[in-house]
């Protein structure tokens, strides 16, 4: 019985523990479909080293990995201390100073880099620190002085974040670091640039610009991660190529206990817009130290995949953790498993929707056809990768093949859920040589054989983007050359 693929895609963070070319080559045969690259850390010669190995490697696979350039935002955090920790207790006053000098901080106050924060705030606003482990409440503004009470304590160190529960700072989404970073990103042809923190459209749109003067052509990559995000929700999704659910510092913003609930919705309002999701932020954290997810992360990823997710990231695990390669082969067992379910595989989703496009109704009826017949795979001959977009947004059993010439292309697929990629170099006029060699090609990668229903999309002007306008079912085997 042939393997059903794993439709559910895994991106997979590169840091110390994946830096050689051995642990890139058993990230990617343990099953990675796109490599994050974190902008925080490293220059753009070790980017652009680490784009080559990945596509190198990928190749010697024969995998069309994508590559996400994650941007490091506007990052606001403490100034460091004198001693370089202190302790606080519940109740203690703590100021948080703009005027406190980098290196100087003690355990009444310490300086922070976001220089705007007493603009931002007021009193009985909560701020918190170190992913919600200290929490402040603002008790006066005074100047550049943030005068504070200590409502949950312990031990503070240099350089830890701070979030404005509720959200509402104001500092600017693109700092002039992720400026220069997206030139990089250029450079190196990500297939996807992740911007952090954006609040609203314009924050996309800003990215855009930027990469369209650079000449790149990268999916956008909205991280949702501040509460005011989400009040601007569908118009983010409207201007992004792909959402991520970037639950660490969301959470903090909006409280962990209702972030089930938001991603739940984050997942549907992105499958109703035609627009990928990523979850994101310690789903497999246990296994930075440990062979073996807890049972927690497991229902964790499951529920993701089950929810509809596209894809699901590692971030610390494969980055710095001790099982890199074994975290990957343990997701990627929980999501084949969770893909097997009833409610993965059969959906009503926009049965009862109206088309403007054609080629997004070719792809609506494919997936119809698809789900109600005993079809084997799709093959999608593609320019773009939008119609395997939109079959990608149904939910189905059926693996569906982009085939397509433009290796970006190929590469960029690689994120949608149940897309598996395919180098096809070939265009021809003549529809039932393109048929042909679809099937041919696909049957010798051992996907279909003889007897197998496949359903193949295509366009009459084979080689223009936008073109898809045909739907034909074949039998494998069974192809007569009439057949277009």
């Amino acid at each position: 019985m042939r393997a059903v693929p794993r439709r559910t895609k895994i991106v997979a963070t590169l840091g110390p523990a994946t830096e050689s070319d051995e642990a890139v080559d058993s990230l990617i045969k343990a099953g990675v479909d796109v490599v994050r690259l974190n902008f925080s850390h490293g220059v753009p010669e070790e980017h652009k080293a680490r784009a080559e190995k990945i596509r190198r490697i990928g190749l010697e696979n024969n995998r069309h990995l994508a590559i996400l350039a994650d941007l490091q935002g506007p990052k606001i955090r403490l100034e460091k201390f004198r001693d370089g920790m202190i302790e606080l207790a519940v109740g203690d006053r703590f100021c948080l100073d703009t005027e406190c000098p980098d290196g100087t901080g003690d355990g009444t106050r310490v300086g922070i880099t976001y220089k705007k924060l007493p603009q931002d705030v007021q009193p009985d606003n909560i701020l918190m620190l170190d992913d919600g482990r200290i929490v402040l409440r603002v008790d006066s503004v005074d100047g550049a002085r943030i005068n504070c009470t200590v409502e949950v304590g312990g031990e503070l160190s240099d350089n830890k974040g701070i979030n404005l529960k509720g959200g509402g700072l104001t500092a600017e989404v693109l700092t002039e670091k992720d400026k220069a970073d997206l030139k990089t990103a250029a450079l190196i042809d990500a297939d996807y640039v992740a911007v952090s923190f954006p609040r609203n459209a314009a924050d996309m749109l800003q990215a855009r610009r930027l990469l369209d003067a650079e000449g790149c052509a990268a999916g956008l990559v909205a991280k949702i991660e501040r509460a005011e995000a989400l009040d601007n929700l569908e118009e983010i999704i409207a201007v992004s190529e792909a959402i991520m659910i970037a639950r660490g510092d969301l959470g903090v913003e909006i409280g962990d206990a209702k972030l089930p609930a938001v991603q739940k919705e984050i997942i549907r309002s992105a499958r109703d817009l035609n627009c990928v999701v990523i979850t994101a932020t310690q789903m497999m954290e246990s296994m930075r130290d440990n062979p073996i997810p807890t049972r927690a992360e497991v229902f964790d990823v499951a529920n993701a995949v089950l929810d509809g997710t596209d894809a699901v990231m590692l971030s610390a695990e494969t980055a710095t953790g001790r099982y890199p390669s074994l975290t990957v082969l343990a997701m990627s067992d929980i999501c084949l498993n969770a893909e097997q379910h009833s409610r993965a595989i059969k959906s009503r989703h926009r049965l009862d929707d109206t088309f403007e496009r054609v080629d997004e109704a070719i792809a609506m009826a494919t997936m119809y056809t698809a789900n109600h017949l005993d079809v084997r795979a799709i093959a999608s001959l593609t320019e773009s990768g939008s119609t395997a977009l939109w079959m990608s947004r149904i939910s189905s059993g059926i693996p569906i093949y982009a085939l397509s010439r433009h290796q970006s292309t190929n590469r960029k697929v690689n994120l949608y859920r149940g897309v598996f990629p395919v180098y096809f170099p070939t265009i021809h006029t003549n529809h039932a040589e393109a048929n042909r060699e679809a099937v041919d090609l696909m049957k010798k990668r051992g996907t279909i054989a003889d007897g197998d229903l496949v359903i193949i999309t295509k366009g009459d002007l084979m080689g223009t983007g936008g073109g898809t306008n045909a739907m034909k079912i074949v039998e494998v085997g069974n192809m007569p050359d009439f057949i277009a």
